[in-house]
């Protein structure tokens, strides 16, 4: 359930997922959950958070730098089947890279399951800060990550799932 969770930065050019993706194959390791966005968006959010919560993340003056600098990488956040291994893999190839723990959970593919799972975290007031997922087929479990605020916490209400 509770997961550890890579987030890195790739530059936002052709080949460069298939690279990252052939570096784990090449080793044996399995992603089993990726999202990928644009860093500007994530560099965005930044100064969003910065507004609500007046702490400062960087001077105004370095705010066009940094979205003009962040559209050149990709945020990609991903499970793998060798946390440490890719960590390695990672440092020695020179990525820039933090982790973060995460929870995830398989889930049925029916109506009304998001909901109640997510339910749950509200129902203990923990805000979610992002979530991601996916599925095969219709009669194939989801896995769903989710990033909580409080990780201790939701873990607390998971234990039994």
């Amino acid at each position: 359930m509770v997961r550890t969770e890579i987030s890195l930065f790739l530059k936002n050019i052709p080949g460069e997922l298939g690279r990252l993706s052939s570096l784990l194959c090449n080793e044996g390791i399995n992603i089993d959950a990726i999202t990928i966005q644009d860093a500007s968006k994530y560099v965005d959010e930044l100064f969003q958070a910065r507004g609500k919560s007046l702490k400062r993340i960087a001077s105004a003056a370095s705010y066009n730098s940094m979205m003009k600098d962040s559209a050149k990488f990709a945020l990609i956040r991903l499970l793998v089947s060798n946390t440490d291994k890719v960590i390695d893999l990672l440092v020695k190839n020179e990525y820039v890279f933090e982790i973060n723990k995460v929870i995830a959970i398989e889930l049925d593919n029916k109506p009304g399951t998001l909901s109640e799972i997510s339910s749950k975290f509200g129902k203990e007031d923990i805000n979610i800060s992002y979530i991601y997922g996916s599925v095969s087929s219709p009669s194939a479990k989801c896995l769903f990550v989710f990033c909580p605020e409080d990780i201790e916490k939701a873990i607390s209400i998971f234990k039994n799932i």
